[in-house]
């Protein structure tokens, strides 16, 4: 596939990230091309500002990664994000109101965050890995019709989770490509294989650590 680095989103979220490695994931994100860099909220300001002269964008990550923040916190986040110099974000779904079925503060969380990003793009992180299809399904509908641009698979933080899979992406693409939004993948893609099955799948964006081993396939 040409231009298989306009997919990755390169991503540095653990904890422990160190300014060294945060800048090195920069010069990688340049060096090989890549659509983005996602990295915590504290370091929005550094990444744009290393990023600044580049077409890479700058994309963070809300109510990170529980999404068990109250809305209002979210939003504020996303905003203070923005004024940092985010692109776009990243928000975790609130997957308990999901999983009680309180499909209509799952709404509100996604537009109250729409909302503070404005004209930036809003990606909803559902945790595949905590729901059944008819779940991802309904979380699908429901970011459609808050106003979200993207869905996306995971945190990449569940203890002992699987990550994107192909038919979860599969059944995510189906479910919103009619109403024009676009699916993420993310958490546990770590070779080519997996990327090119995954983007077969339908996700347009790949979030992913492994972002210069993807590219440079078996090299």
């Amino acid at each position: 596939m040409e231009n298989l680095a306009q997919y990755i989103e390169h991503t540095l979220l653990k904890q422990d990230a160190a300014k060294e490695e945060l800048l090195w994931l920069f010069e990688e994100a340049k060096e090989y091309g890549f659509k983005g860099v996602c990295v915590n909220p504290c370091n929005v300001a550094l990444a744009k500002e290393k990023l600044r002269h580049t077409d890479v964008k700058v994309v963070t990550v809300v109510g990170f990664p529980l999404g068990a923040n109250i809305s209002t916190v979210k939003a504020f986040e996303a905003e203070t994000a923005i004024a940092d110099g985010a692109d776009e974000i990243d928000m975790v779904l609130n997957v308990s109101a999901l999983k009680d079925k309180n499909y209509p503060l799952v709404k509100f969380d996604v537009e109250t965050v729409k909302k503070a990003c404005k004209t930036h793009i809003l990606k909803v992180i559902l945790e595949t890995d905590l729901l059944d299809k008819d779940e991802i399904k309904k979380a699908c509908e429901i970011c459609a019709s808050a106003g979200a641009d993207f869905v996306k698979t995971s945190t990449g933080f569940v203890k002992n989770g699987v990550g994107a899979k192909v038919e979860d992406v599969e059944l995510m693409y189906k479910t919103v490509a009619p109403y024009g939004l676009g699916v993420k993948a993310s958490g546990g893609i770590r070779d080519k294989e997996k990327a090119l099955a995954l983007i077969k799948a339908g996700a347009t964006r790949l979030g992913t650590s492994s972002g210069v081993k993807i590219v440079k396939g078996d090299e």
